[in-house]
């Protein structure tokens, strides 16, 4: 079955940008933040990451970042009411004297 032609997500320039990253990242070279600051980068996610990012600040086609929200309408929890609780009172701890 032949499969159908999606429109591209990305640019090629930002593939090349990531494979770019991917590169200096296990060469052990990829830096983090302003100016490397950042220390060097631990992670493949993070490598991509940084690669996207700067396509994003070049101009290149990539998509926008995913929000932070942590609900969205699609996976929206169903709502449910709490039943109300009554606190209950602590009584006081008086013995009585016990019979020998």
């Amino acid at each position: 079955m032949a499969r159908k032609a999606t429109k591209r997500r990305y640019s090629r320039s930002a593939g090349d940008d990531v494979e770019r990253e991917m590169r200096r990242y296990k060469k052990g070279t990829a830096k983090s933040g302003p100016g490397g600051r950042g220390g060097r980068v631990k992670s493949r996610k993070q490598a991509i990451a940084i690669a996207l990012s700067e396509a994003r600040a070049k101009g290149k086609k990539v998509p926008k970042k995913a929000s932070k929200r942590k609900t969205t309408r699609k996976t929206a929890k169903k709502k449910t009411t709490k039943k109300k609780t009554t606190k209950k009172t602590k009584k006081s701890s008086t013995r009585k004297p016990s019979k020998r």
